[in-house]
């Protein structure tokens, strides 16, 4: 099983997020994603958020360094 990530750094937004979340299972991570962006990015939990998300993970762990924006 591969470690997947999300990296709010990698997408310019006005509040300036840093956040990183990373999970052992994609599953875990989309709950958790969801929750990050209802809650803190004020998006509408949806089918269409869910599957942006998806789009949005990585294999591995997040950078320390702040990676390129997209």
């Amino acid at each position: 099983m591969t470690r997947k990530y999300i990296d709010c750094r990698e997408f310019p937004s006005e509040s300036g997020c840093t956040v990183a979340l990373s999970a052992d299972s994609e599953g875990e991570l989309l709950e958790a994603a969801v929750q990050h962006a209802v809650s803190v990015h004020k998006h509408a939990d949806s089918p269409e958020l869910r599957s942006q998300l998806k789009t949005l993970f990585h294999d591995g762990t997040p950078p320390v360094d702040t990676p390129q924006q997209a």
